[in-house]
C-alpha cells in the first residue's frame, strides 16, 4: 500500500531538525508482525509511506498506532499540545510489480517534487538504507528505521522494471499510478 498521511495546519514542521528524529523513532518502532513500514518519506507537512499489511484490519490498527504514536512524539519535541493530522490517512493499493517500482520512486524521490533542483538522497527518507539503486551509493551505519519486505512485489517483483536510478523524479501531477495500471 502507498499510504499519505497529512498535518493538519498547526503542525508545518515535520522535517524541522527538532520534530524528524522523533518522527523518524516512531515510524522505526511502528512495524509489527502484521503491520510493516517498508518505505517512507517525511516531508514539511505530510508523510508517505509504502507499507505492508496482512488484512485490512492489519492496517487500519497500524495506521491509527502509527498516527498516534508520531503525534505525541512530534507533540512532545515541539513541546505542543493537540491534533497533529489533519485528517484520516489515505491509501491506495500496489498491485503489479509496475505501480510499485511507480511507488518507491514516488516515495524515495519525493523531495524533488516540492524542491526543484534538489540532489543526492532525502535525508528525511529511507531512501540511504534502500537497496534497489542502479549506482552504488554508500550505506549508512546502523539499524534500517524500516523493515525488510515480504511480499513478492514489494521485495523483487518491481525490478522487472529497472533499479531506481539517482537522477529518476516522480512526475509532475501523477502519484503512483501508470496508465499500464489502469488496463
Amino acid at each position: 500500500m502507498h499510504v499519505t498521511l497529512r498535518s493538519g495546519p498547526a503542525v508545518r514542521c515535520l522535517r524541522s531538525d527538532r520534530a524528524f528524529p522523533a518522527v523518524r523513532r516512531a515510524l522505526y518502532v511502528a512495524s509489527r508482525g502484521n503491520f510493516r513500514i517498508i518505505h517512507f518519506t517525511v516531508q514539511d507537512d505530510h508523510l508517505h509511506l509504502i507499507v505492508e499489511a496482512d488484512d485490512t484490519r492489519a492496517l487500519s490498527r497500524g495506521m491509527r498506532g502509527l498516527a498516534i504514536r508520531v503525534a505525541r512524539a512530534v507533540n512532545r519535541a515541539l513541546g505542543r499540545r493537540g491534533a497533529v493530522w489533519g485528517d484520516r490517512f489515505h491509501a491506495r493499493a500496489l498491485t503489479t510489480p509496475r505501480a510499485v517500482r511507480n511507488a518507491l520512486v514516488y516515495v524515495l524521490m519525493n523531495r524533488r517534487k516540492h524542491r526543484a533542483g534538489e540532489r543526492g538522497l532525502d535525508p528525511c527518507s529511507s531512501a540511504p538504507w534502500f537497496r534497489g539503486w542502479r549506482e552504488p551509493v554508500a550505506t549508512l551505519l546502523g539499524p534500517p528505521p524500516v523493515v525488510g519486505a515480504r511480499t513478492w512485489l514489494a521485495a523483487v517483483g518491481w525490478c522487472r522494471h529497472g533499479l531506481l536510478g539517482l537522477d529518476e523524479r516522480p512526475r509532475s501531477g501523477e502519484s503512483t499510478g501508470s496508465a499500464d495500471d489502469r488496463r
